[in-house]
């Protein structure tokens, strides 16, 4: 991912969620209501269609906003609002191009906005499990990281969270009411975060 900027990070994301779309569901039909994929997944189609008419030049700022607004106003389910907060706040972070640095101040704001506003913790089967690691591992980077450095830290730990959650009992969301049903099976929204920050495939 080196020299890598917004355009290409969301757009990158957006055919990993594609690619992944067939997993993802098959996750939130262990313990959800299983629109998890579908909903993600039209979800970045529109996202594409809105990145499809913006000039290549556009900063940072302004194609993770859109993104933002994508998720915020356009997505069903609850995952969508909270995909949005986590894109608002990397906007709002970002300048005319995306950094190491920025990267890991928008992450971590992030995630305030949606511990805030969903109240889940490490260990509620979420994608606060997958993003928390995430956020901790850019922190630790310090002010030198590279882009590429950045989400290659990243990815790594929202993978490992991600995979934390097969052995998890849901205490949030629609998993929460099934139970041990949900055990052995990734959190969908944990495993989306993991793709965002670069990985190709959910496990």
């Amino acid at each position: 991912m080196t020299d890598i900027t917004a355009r290409q990070w969301i757009l990158g994301f957006a055919d990993r969620v594609l690619t992944n779309e067939p997993r993802l569901t098959e996750f939130d039909q262990a313990a959800g209501d299983g629109d998890f994929g579908a909903n993600i997944a039209g979800a970045v189609k529109l996202v594409q269609a809105e990145l499809a008419a913006v000039p290549d030049s556009a900063s940072a700022n302004e194609v993770l906003s859109i993104t933002a607004t994508v998720f915020l106003d356009k997505v069903g389910g609850t995952s969508g609002p909270l995909f949005g907060l986590l894109f608002q706040a990397l906007a709002k972070a970002a300048g005319e191009t995306l950094t190491g640095p920025a990267l890991a101040e928008g992450t971590a704001e992030g995630l305030a906005a949606i511990q805030r506003v969903g109240e889940a913790q490490v260990g509620d089967k979420t994608l606060v499990d997958a993003l928390s690691p995430a956020a901790e591992a850019l922190r630790g980077l310090g002010d030198g990281a590279t882009l590429e450095g950045a989400f290659e830290a990243a990815a790594a730990a929202a993978v490992d969270g991600a995979r934390r959650t097969k052995d998890i009992r849901a205490r949030r969301g629609r998993a929460s009411y099934v139970g041990e049903h949900a055990v052995g099976v990734p959190d969908p929204g944990a495993a989306t975060i993991g793709l965002l920050f670069g990985a190709s495939t959910v496990d």
